[in-house]
């Protein structure tokens, strides 16, 4: 089985640029820039042609996780490997946050990624951190620096290193636990979870578990009107996003199928951005897929190398993308949700 770094590498050098043979091509006489790559007529309503990728930092081992906090008007994210976060802003360019990210150096063997990986800023500012080191996830308080930890183990055993969340607006927490904090993944002998997991913590702070047969459950995000929750699947042997609903129905499907994109593109499905007409921004293969909210793909943001997470800012219309070792950013025409 391909981990997703060493899919990365394998895939790295034959990176070129190309559309998919997927989607529809543009056939408007829009004349796109070699990084943005339009398969639908209506890729330029939510992306300009004449939008440029600017690089904010670079140097990280594996760049994850940005959030946005409106009220510093500062970005945060993380390097997972190097368990290291970073903060960046418009005056201060990248600072070093957090180091340990995690909140601890692991004292026993046996740990692949020990840092923090995905964030996201709570209805209460705090900042939400999913700990690989800690096998936790955790509330960071950034006026304080208290730690909280919100949630470490379901039925007594620890969790394997969670990955992203998404807050509903009832206080839900969505999470994913994948193994890649662990040496072996599936194999590593601290893997107490059989499952690599979809969890929800309840308000109350109980834990249960919302799906237990994805392989490697990543990214997380929800539908504007919270009816949908999405999750990336980072598998080259399934390549997927996922939508169920949280109405207690039975729509449950496949939404969004990566396989046909992934040729000659690094990187798997991973993070995700949701604007608030719906338009879904998968980090992976070679850059950033824009999807609309039926499904298709409309275009690339092409970053040239596989692409973690991304994240709206700023002014709602930026999207910050953390690509392997840089964090980068481009102005969209899309607003993205939970930016003010």
């Amino acid at each position: 089985m391909l981990t997703r770094r060493t899919f990365v590498a394998a895939a790295g050098a034959g990176f070129v640029v190309a559309c998919s043979p997927a989607g529809k091509r543009d056939q408007s006489p829009v004349s796109w820039p070699e990084h943005l790559v339009a398969l639908d007529d209506r890729f330029g309503g939510v992306v300009s042609s004449d939008a440029k990728i600017e690089e904010l930092g670079s140097g990280y081992q594996w760049a994850e996780g940005p959030a946005w906090d409106a009220e510093r008007q500062t970005l945060y994210f993380t390097d997972v490997p190097a368990n290291v976060a970073y903060s960046w802003n418009e005056q201060r360019g990248v600072r070093e946050f957090l180091n340990p990210s995690s909140g601890t150096t692991p004292g026993e063997d046996g740990f692949r990624e020990q840092g923090a990986n995905g964030l996201l800023i709570a209805k209460d500012g705090s900042l939400l951190m999913c700990n690989h080191g800690a096998r936790n996830l955790q509330a960071y308080d950034l006026a304080s620096g208290q730690r909280t930890v919100l949630a470490d183990r379901f039925q007594g055993k620890r969790f394997n290193s969670p990955n992203d969340v998404i807050a509903h607006s009832d206080g839900r927490l969505f999470f994913t636990d994948p193994p890649y904090g662990l040496e072996g993944l599936n194999d590593s002998p601290l893997k107490e979870l059989k499952a690599n997991g979809v969890y929800v913590r309840a308000v109350d702070g109980t834990v249960t578990r919302m799906l237990d047969d994805m392989t490697f459950p990543n990214g997380v995000a929800l539908s504007p009107d919270e009816k949908y929750l999405y999750i990336a699947q980072s598998d080259p042997e399934a390549a997927l996003v996922r939508r169920v609903a949280l109405d207690g129905s039975s729509d449950d499907r496949k939404w969004f199928d990566a396989t046909p994109f992934m040729d000659g593109f690094p990187g798997l499905p991973d993070g995700m951005a949701v604007s608030t007409d719906g338009h879904l921004c998968v980090a992976g293969p070679g850059g950033v897929l824009v999807i609309d909210p039926e499904g298709v793909c409309l275009g690339r943001i092409l970053t040239g190398s596989a692409t973690a997470n991304c994240a709206f800012g700023e002014d709602g219309r930026t999207l910050f993308m953390t690509a392997q070792d840089r964090l980068l950013k481009v102005k969209t025409r899309m607003q993205g949700l939970g930016t003010f």
